[in-house]
């Protein structure tokens, strides 16, 4: 059945993906590239809010917009055209035995009216409400809290309209509400309101859609290796999922800022499980019993490949250059020492995060991760990490400056650990090594993307300079 998706006009490169993510967990059979059966409305870009999706019942449609942080909501489309003849037409062609269930005495309704790209003031939406006359409704208006919800979307012809995308054509929907989107959680789950902050936590919107495209749900063990101040793993209990986290920092896991303020008191403030455990590692090191593997269902997690924070490992600068002799630490001091750490490039940092998700994740598992992409001059193409255990089933670019955005990687386990696969892996990464840009290996990310421009090759013509403005903002929401 073909139902009417509206998402709001954000992160577009998400949308589609978390929809399809969140459609696997619910039980609806995906192909075997992992996507559902899109279409778009007829003349409509395709960064338009507006798309058809094909789902096996209303149920799944239902759940998905209950769960999704950018569907809008989920309709049965009633009837469409390019103008208010056109959809009457519509509306009247579309079968008696569909709509009669909700348009029946004894049942209650509303008719809201939506606009993109526009607005109409309250005169105009009463007299599109009103033009439905020709639907038969015999139950009552209940504005407040209606058992069925219908709504009319409408749109205009635009080549540019604040930056939104362009419509040729000008379309009108009209379509019973199936479900809608519970946006009271990123309010809540703000970060300005949050216990216990770090320089790298992550956004709320952005935790919540990491942990739609991991599946993330009651009965399912998600880990975090650069837990960091627990963002996305506060997000992942928000849907039900058992948690665990570690960081080479013992001064995040094990302090914070005091008794009231750490880790554990973000899981608290809103009333969340507590994650199984918060462990002190080095990712570069792990502490894993060697037979030990596939416990967790999903890994998530924002690597530190050094624009806000660069990643570290155990060893220290002397010891790493082999100056120093690797020691014991005595038991006296055990209980305060701080172990001493060196650079960890991001080169090294993904081979070991891909290491440890093929030994640890569950068969079907999900590894996603942001990873990021620095943009030359010749656009040349971004070779992403691969690993033989897993196939790639989402890309998600978010651009942040001209100069460097942000990919988040969505990968399935399909394969089992073993040792041949162990070293097929050792030769993809070295052919991702040798190939990927210079920044990568060196980690001099951060000074790449904060580079200052060359004052000179900027155009300060006043008419040029305005212009250089994209009227579309595309990726950039």
């Amino acid at each position: 059945m073909w139902f009417l998706c509206v998402f709001y006009h954000r992160l577009l490169d998400f949308r589609k993906p978390e929809v399809e993510a969140l459609a696997e967990l619910f039980g609806e059979e995906i192909s075997e590239n992992g996507t559902l059966q899109w279409r778009l409305p007829e003349h409509h870009h395709n960064d338009t809010p507006f798309h058809f999706v094909k789902l096996s019942s209303e149920e799944i449609a239902s759940n998905i917009a209950k769960r999704s942080i950018l569907v809008k909501g989920m309709y049965e489309l009633w009837g469409e055209g390019t103008c208010y003849e056109e959809l009457e037409e519509s509306i009247k062609s579309y079968p008696d035995s569909r709509k009669l269930p909700f348009i029946s005495s004894g049942s209650t309704f509303r008719i809201s009216v939506e606009t993109f790209g526009k607005a109409l003031t309250f005169e105009e939406q009463k007299e599109r409400i009103q033009s439905f006359i020709y639907i038969p409704f015999e139950g009552k208006v209940d504005l407040k809290n209606p058992e069925h919800n219908f709504f009319l979307m409408e749109m205009d012809e635009s080549e540019e309209n604040n930056g939104l995308p362009p419509i040729v054509q000008r379309r009108i929907f009209f379509g019973r509400e199936v479900g809608f989107a519970d946006r009271s959680l990123l309010p809540t789950f703000q970060l300005k309101s949050r216990t216990y902050l770090g320089p790298t936590a992550m956004d709320a919107e952005m935790a919540f859609l990491m942990a739609n495209q991991a599946k993330a749900t009651s009965g399912k063990l998600v880990y975090d290796p650069f837990v960091g101040t627990g963002s996305i793993l506060v997000s992942a209990a928000r849907f039900g999922a058992m948690t665990m986290g570690a960081d080479i920092d013992i001064r995040v896991v094990r302090d914070g800022r005091g008794p009231d303020c750490n880790v554990w008191s973000n899981f608290k403030q809103y009333g969340l499980p507590m994650p199984v455990a918060l462990l002190r590692m080095d990712n570069n090191l792990p502490p894993w019993r060697s037979g030990l593997k596939e416990i967790f269902d999903a890994i998530i997690c924002d690597p530190p490949y050094g624009v806000r924070a660069g990643g570290r490992k155990s060893g220290g600068r002397k010891l790493l250059r082999g100056t120093v002799d690797p020691y014991t630490v005595p038991d006296d001091k055990r209980t305060d020492h701080i172990p001493s750490t060196g650079a960890y490039s991001l080169v090294e940092c993904v081979h070991d995060l891909l290491h440890l998700a093929a030994r640890m994740l569950v068969m079907k598992g999900r590894l996603v991760f942001f990873f990021p992409v620095l943009r030359d001059e010749n656009g040349s193409e971004v070779k992403f990490p691969e690993h033989p255990c897993f196939k790639l089933v989402a890309v998600s670019e978010q651009i942040l400056s001209s100069r460097y955005s942000r990919v988040l990687l969505t990968m399935v386990k399909v394969e089992p650990y073993s040792e041949e696969v162990e070293e097929a892996a050792r030769l993809m990464h070295l052919d991702f090594r040798k190939n990927h840009l210079k920044w990568l290996e060196d980690g001099n990310i951060h000074s790449s993307v904060f580079k200052p421009i060359d004052s000179s090759q900027i155009n300060t013509d006043s008419k040029t300079f305005k212009d250089q403005k994209p009227k579309y903002r595309g990726k950039y929401v």
